[in-house]
């Protein structure tokens, strides 16, 4: 994997928080320099979360190392050095580098020789600049805060192994970890929320609840779902179909697999190859009987050959006749691959049946299982994996139809945080970079001018947050990249918005117009809920496995105080009418105490316990608990079970 090395455009739109941590990494590496005057370093820029700086060091250093090397750190800080920008030509940084000056304290008899090939890959027409703080020069396009005193509260946090440049066949780097804030308070917030993300890890709770596997037989990656997890995703599929039914969508089912010329017409080979699966060659039709008479011919020149010396010269003329026919054999059949991506199934159906103005918008929805090659270091839980489920939609419409579809997406994703308790959300408008069209991009410039337009109006006028990030563009146009925030504070991408120009044109969809002319629609493609993987990872965290009541996996668990037959038969009678409504209830009627029942309810977040005695039959009634609230009290059994289904039906948080 390559890192790319940021964009003047993209450093002039860097944050405040963005520059006090840019900062904090160059007072990183000018206090390792204080210690091991030997480091050499590569690239120390602001990450999410905090910054790194790369160190090429005999030294290992480790979490052992920190308290000095923070203690040299707060000196430079407490010194309050001012950043200082200059501005150099391309020979005069290749000369400091050769005298070891950059990304360092003084000239050193070791070359600077990752800031060496830094320079040599800045753009010609790039200026080239240095940034200084006290004895410390570095290469460095920037920004920074003004003074090394600005940087406020910061900590080391790790340190990894990580390839220059990302690339396996370059030197192993140590890359050292912090992170920074601008007060102390902010700092001990942040680390706050740390060690509660650790109790609310999906992985964790996923293990505990019983939710979901991961299994070395199936493959990494491939994540499946238990019972338990698997309520979850039923009921956010029932929610998504119950909403889109309300919007005008129509559901479509697609296969999981699709010949090769099929992702050659979306574009999405080449573009989008090294993330899609090895294909299956599958000899079909008339190649089949082909492939057979291959096969017998290369079986019995196989066989003739065996008896044949190696220096005979009719051995080299067999060996080549049955090269050649291995390659024909090879050369038959039909690529198929695992579906990457729902959008060319769902083209192919717009396809299928003509299309008039009238038919639009026209909004096909599917909830299809994707496979992506996600590479096994990037693995990560249920928010990356190989095999997703996509609450995916594709809308075709006319030109005049965009800002009105595109608001009502959008819409539908406002209502979905408001049902989730999302408050914290950001909209990434992902645009294209006009010198890799062709590369990256689909080379169409006057599309990409038009259609980033046309979605950037209609964000400016929906008044929603977002910001604009440059080169981040889905391949075929622009998109919105949903970011939110769980209740802890902490970020995820759970959706994704996609303006497409590209498809329609490849797949020559066409619809007649008012004059009963061909004209090619615009697609959006959008996701509101995710995956079900990422997004159900999501909630974990977001509810730390206390889901709402709809959303519960266990929604009522019946615990009988003590083993009487009346009172067992009364236990399961309100089982049986609450199963009758279609609530997900259980019954514990083993012989432990009352207080061990509670316990294990509690311990597996079951959303309501109904606690039933002898009194509580008597009464026709149920003790209500909830987990997390508590004891609620004795309530009539009829108030209490309307009240399940109410909120059930509700979605009630």
């Amino acid at each position: 994997m390559n890192e790319e090395r940021k964009t003047l455009e993209q450093r002039a739109t860097m944050t405040d928080i963005e520059r006090l941590r840019h900062s904090a990494s160059h007072v990183l590496a000018t206090a390792i320099l204080k210690i091991w005057p030997e480091a050499q370093f590569a690239a120390g820029p602001p990450v999410e979360n905090g910054f790194y700086y790369d160190v090429d060091l005999p030294h290992r250093i480790s979490p052992d190392d920190f308290e000095k090397i923070e203690a040299e750190m707060k000196k430079e800080i407490k010194a309050n050095r001012p950043f200082e920008r200059v501005e150099v030509s391309r020979d005069e940084a290749l000369e400091l580098g050769k005298k070891g000056r950059l990304a360092a304290l003084s000239e050193r008899s070791e070359p600077s020789k990752y800031k060496l090939d830094i320079i040599e890959n800045i753009p010609p027409d790039e200026t080239i600049s240095l940034y200084r703080n006290g004895d410390f020069i570095d290469l460095c396009a920037g920004p920074h805060v003004m003074r090394t005193g600005n940087i406020g509260a910061f900590k080391l946090t790790n340190v990894a192994s990580a390839y220059y440049k990302g690339d396996e066949k370059n030197p192993q780097l140590q890359r050292v970890y912090g992170t920074a804030f601008k007060t102390k308070k902010e700092l001990d917030d942040y680390f706050a929320m740390i060690e509660e993300a650790k109790k609310r890890d999906h992985r964790k709770l996923g293990r505990e609840l019983e939710l979901f596997v991961f299994d070395d037989d199936v493959g990494p990656g491939l994540p499946m779902f238990l019972p338990r997890g698997a309520v979850i995703a039923e009921e956010l599929e029932k929610l998504a179909k119950e909403t889109e039914f309300g919007a005008g969508y129509q559901r479509v089912r697609t296969p999981h697999i699709a010949r090769e010329s099929m992702y050659k017409k979306s574009g999405h080979l080449p573009y989008y190859e090294d993330s899609m699966f090895p294909p299956m060659i599958l000899i079909e039709g008339a190649d089949e009987q082909r492939h057979r008479e291959l096969y017998r011919d290369l079986l019995v020149r196989r066989g003739s050959s065996a008896f044949l010396n190696s220096e005979d010269p009719l051995h080299e003329l067999e060996m080549s006749n049955i090269a050649e026919l291995e390659s024909e054999m090879r050369a038959l059949g039909t690529k198929y691959y695992l579906k990457a991506m729902n959008c060319p199934h769902h083209h192919k159906l717009f396809a299928a049946v003509p299309r008039s103005y009238r038919d639009l918008p026209l909004r096909l929805a599917e909830y299809g299982t994707c496979y992506r090659y996600e590479q096994s270091g990037e693995l990560f839980g249920l928010m990356r994996v190989r095999s997703l489920q996509m609450n995916d939609a594709h809308l075709y419409m006319t030109p005049e139809q965009f800002e009105a579809e595109f608001n009502a997406v959008n819409e539908m994703y406002l209502n979905y945080f408001k049902l989730f308790g999302i408050d914290k959300y950001l909209m990434r408008f992902s645009t294209h970079d006009p010198a890799k069209l062709g590369q990256k991009f689909v080379d169409e410039p006057e599309l990409w001018k038009k259609t980033e337009e046309m979605t950037r109006n209609v964000l400016k006028n929906s008044g929603i947050n977002y910001v604009e990030v440059p080169n981040e563009a889905a391949f075929y146009g622009p998109k919105i990249d949903v970011q939110a925030w769980s209740v802890i504070g902490r970020e995820f991408s759970i959706a994704t918005n996609q303006v497409d120009f590209s498809q329609p044109r490849n797949f020559d969809l066409r619809y007649k117009d008012r004059d009963n002319i061909d004209k090619i629609p615009i697609c959006i493609h959008r996701a509101p809920l995710g995956t079900h993987e990422r997004f159900i990872g999501f909630l974990i965290e977001h509810y730390a496995g206390n889901f709402p009541l709809w959303l519960s996996p266990e929604q009522v668990r019946i615990l009988t105080i003590g083993d009487d037959p009346k009172l067992i038969d009364y236990a399961r009678s309100i089982l049986k009418e609450l199963r009758a409504h279609q609530v997900r209830a259980e019954i514990d009627e083993s012989s432990d105490k009352i207080n061990g029942k509670v316990q294990r309810a509690e311990q597996m977040k079951v959303h309501t316990m109904f606690v039933i005695g002898k009194r509580d039959m008597e009464a026709d009634a149920v003790s209500v608990r909830v987990h997390g609230k508590g004891n609620l009290g004795a309530k009539p059994r009829g108030e209490v079970v309307a009240d399940i289904l109410a909120a059930i039906r509700k979605r009630r948080a």
